[in-house]
């Protein structure tokens, strides 16, 4: 068995951050998504795994490698544009020869992994099983519609009026007959080969479909919500780990890695958190379900429930939350009076300031 991990697209609902970085490689208590769903299909005892890449592939490349890190054996499969995850399907064709595989949308993230999903994709003999989980706003997701036996009798890619409230989840597993699905459907109307497509044309075509309910935390982490709820469930499963230096007038309390070369002078650090390599905290508080980069400064600063990204500087400033600050950012206090905010903002930015 092999896996699909998705790993392109444009990343638009967390920009500007990815104008300039791959929305799966944003971090989760300072480790990147991706890595989190390379370990899940690892873990469920498959080492092939082709990795579609787009615009950000060096990046992606770069941080994978040939996947021996990770225990795996890594091929990448360039995608031109973002033409749908069964257009994905379609130029995999090669890779996946004629064995079942996973398909991994590579900024999903299941705290639980995929061992018992593929199992029992094993153990059956179905065509297609998908994951289901109950969600507020379903229209942002592929929705499944069931019926009465449980059935699936409907599949649509994010609908403007949803018929049911059970969002698709980013794992798929296939059997070979998928490729001649892929092949038989049109691009929909937002121009894509959508999966949902081809899960109904199997359907349709008398092919075995099964749904499964996930039982653990998911998230598609493709919103800054999401990714501070992510980065939340990890930060609570942490252990007190602390390597960097510590000085007597600190104060370290609950569960808090602090990593080798990190250093906090005259601070307050309230886990769950975790601060990186070589960052350094003077006279500043760290608050719960925090992420603390590597490279990063804060000096005089309050920062809680937020991950910074590494080699960024936060000075003077105070109240930080609810944020996600990308790597080599400098955010400090205006100089002087009156008490102003100054703002140099890139496109398709948000700052919420209190007047």
């Amino acid at each position: 068995m092999k896996a699909l991990v998705l790993a392109g697209g444009k990343g638009t609902r967390l920009r500007p951050l990815t104008h300039t970085s791959a929305k799966q490689l944003v971090p989760v208590a300072n480790k990147p998504v991706l890595y989190y769903g390379l370990e899940a299909i690892r873990d469920a005892g498959i080492t092939g795994v082709g990795v579609i890449v787009g615009d950000t592939g060096r990046e992606v490349q770069s941080a994978v490698g040939d996947g021996s890190a990770f225990g795996l054996d890594v091929t990448y499969i360039h995608q031109e544009a973002p033409l749908g995850l069964a257009h994905c399907v379609l130029i995999a064709r090669e890779f996946l020869a004629d064995e079942p595989f996973v398909m991994y949308l590579g900024d999903n993230f299941l705290v639980d992994g995929i061992t018992g999903l593929v199992d029992s994709f094993r153990q059956a003999d179905y065509d297609a099983q998908i994951l289901l989980t109950k969600v507020a706003e379903p229209q942002f997701y592929g929705v499944a519609e069931l019926g009465p036996d449980g059935e699936i009798i409907g599949l649509e890619e994010k609908p403007e009026h949803p018929r049911s409230d059970l969002a698709i989840v980013g794992v798929y597993t296939f059997s070979p007959a998928i490729h001649e699905a892929v092949r038989a459907i049109s691009p929909s109307a937002r121009g894509e080969l959508e999966i949902t497509d081809a899960i109904t044309w199997l359907i349709d075509n008398g092919r075995r479909v099964h749904s499964h309910f996930v039982s653990g935390y998911w998230r598609d982490t493709g919103r800054l919500q999401d990714m501070l709820e992510c980065n939340r469930i990890v930060l609570e499963a942490i252990e007190p780990d602390i390597r960097g230096t510590v000085d007597g007038l600190s104060d370290i309390t609950g569960r808090v890695v602090i990593e080798p070369g990190a250093v906090v002078e005259n601070s307050v650090i309230r886990g769950p958190a975790v601060i990186g390599a070589h960052t350094k905290i003077v006279n500043s508080f760290v608050g719960p379900y925090t992420s603390i980069g590597e490279g990063c400064t804060l000096e005089h600063a309050e920062v809680e429930y937020a991950i910074v990204l590494g080699e960024s500087t936060i000075r003077g400033v105070s109240r930080l939350t609810y944020s996600l600050i990308g790597r080599n950012v400098e955010v400090t206090r205006a100089p002087g009076v009156p008490d102003t905010c100054q703002l140099m903002v890139g496109d398709h930015s948000r700052v919420q300031v209190r007047s």
